[in-house]
């Protein structure tokens, strides 16, 4: 069968279909066999391949990423642990999987449609409020995602993720003082890496918007010893330093992160700052949106 398109697929199922009615001698019900056999045999390759090529267009995505970044105070990379599928009677799980995909290809408002019907079939899934918040942050709806993940954190008060993910909402809608509180709770639980790593890199970026330098500088090199390859940190606080008048250490921190990964979009940011500071241009003191 050489077109595997799902048309044609269609069109042989219809046909064998058609013969079963009038399939009566015992050769002819063989090669109707034969038919069916061989039908599910190339459909079953043809997902087999398809399986492959969306796995290979993951990381046409993941490499699309890294080159094209986005400089700002991005939101945290979505690490949402892939749903484990199984044959639930409402086909819940099966909707959360295709939001878990789709959230990784960067498909946000297919993701949100996704989860909400699975959580329309199976209310009060934790998992699903996970990655439906996740996805409605990443596209920016910063109330509904909010909303979504202070459920979550009802149920589940100790999941670090959902906290730093609420304390990052509220940095960029500057509720500063809810950010801290979420941050520092999530170091204080210190029960993931990551969520750790980000709470000190968001409480930096909070205390750099407020202009609170000094203070900005010690949660960025927290970041940096717990991460030492983020160079979003590295950016960051060369911004600090510099608005802090601490030029010179502001120049050897943009020179670190630029030599560190120069294909990285936050080490040309990095250089970027050098050039600025060169032709004496001025630092922003604010990145937020």
């Amino acid at each position: 069968m050489s077109d595997q398109s799902p048309d044609a697929f269609r069109s042989q199922f219809q046909a064998i279909e058609a013969r079963l009615g009038s399939a009566a001698r015992p050769a002819e019900r063989e090669e109707l066999k034969r038919d069916i056999i061989a039908l599910f045999r190339s459909v079953d390759a043809a997902l087999a391949d398809l399986g492959r090529m969306k796995e290979d267009i993951r990381g046409l995505v993941e490499r699309y990423k890294q080159g094209n970044a986005s400089p700002a105070a991005g939101a945290p990379q979505f690490t949402g642990a892939r749903p484990a599928v199984h044959a639930d009677h409402l086909g819940a799980s099966t909707y959360m999987e295709k939001g878990w995909s789709l959230i990784s290809l960067g498909d946000y408002p297919g993701a949100i449609q996704a989860l909400e019907k699975a959580l329309s079939l199976s209310p009060g899934e934790v998992q699903a409020q996970s990655l439906l918040g996740w996805a409605q942050m990443l596209h920016e709806d910063y109330d509904d995602a909010l909303g979504t993940f202070s459920r979550v954190l009802m149920k589940e008060p100790a999941n670090a993720l959902a906290r730093i993910n609420v304390g990052y909402i509220c940095l960029k809608k500057r509720i500063f003082g809810e950010a801290i509180e979420h941050l520092s709770k999530a170091i204080r639980l210190d029960n993931d890496r990551k969520a750790t790593l980000y709470a000190h890199y968001y409480l930096g970026l909070v205390y750099l918007e407020r202009e609170m330098y000094e203070d900005a500088q010690t949660f960025f090199r927290k970041t940096l010893r717990l991460g030492p390859n983020l160079i979003e940190a590295q950016f960051e606080l060369g911004r600090a330093l510099w608005l802090a008048g601490q030029r010179d250490e502001a120049l050897q921190t943009w020179g670190a992160g630029h030599k560190a990964n120069k294909f990285n979009p936050w080490a040309k940011r990095c250089k970027e700052m050098l050039d600025v500071a060169a032709t004496g241009g001025e630092v922003s003191r604010s990145l937020l949106s």
